[in-house]
This record gives structure tokens, sequence and C-alpha cells, in this order.
């Protein structure tokens, strides 16, 4: 007697992608954009708050992306050698947006 071993209609398991907001501190690729993301924390020990900028670079396909934009970021397969992300939507115009619209 042999037992089959149960199979399950899923495979595999598919983890959510990443979303992240942060500010765009360099535009000066094509096609790219350099946001910096704060994660602020609790110190371990001594409770005081901590923050640490992390900065990623993103896919910006329209080069619509200014320094200062507030902008959120998406979790992708990887686009180049440091590219692993992708801007989803500008939330906030930075000032530097706002004088070229006008």
């Amino acid at each position: 007697m042999s037992e089959a071993a149960p199979t399950h209609h899923l495979d595999f398991l598919v983890m959510a992608l990443k979303e992240m907001v942060g500010t765009v501190v360099s535009d000066k690729m094509q096609k790219t954009v350099v946001v910096a993301v704060e994660n602020r924390f609790p110190h371990p020990i001594y409770q005081k708050i901590i923050s640490r900028t992390t900065r990623y670079k993103a896919h910006d396909a329209e080069n619509n992306c200014k320094v200062g934009d507030r902008v959120r970021i998406k979790e992708s397969p990887p686009i180049s050698a440091h590219k692993r992300w992708t801007v989803t939507d500008v939330l906030v115009q930075g000032m530097k947006s706002k004088e070229a619209a006008k």
C-alpha cells in the first residue's frame, strides 16, 4: 500500500510586494530616480527615537519625477544591477516641480 502525497491547489506561496513612501533626492539619471526612505524606530536599549535613511534607486519610465517629490515605490524584479524598485505614483510634487510647471 503506497499512499500518494496530498496535492494542494497552491504549489507555492506568493509573497506580497513591498511598498514604501519616500522623497526623490536625485533625478540626474535617465529613467531612474534615487528615493530616500526614512525609517524611525526606538533604540533597543535607550528608547530614543532614531531616524535611519535608506536610499533606493527606482525606475521612473516617464521621467516625470523631480527632486523633492514625495513618491510611492514598489518592489519589482531586478531591472538593472542596482534597480529593484519602480515608482508607482507621485503623491506630492516638490517645490522645484511646482516652479517648473509655472
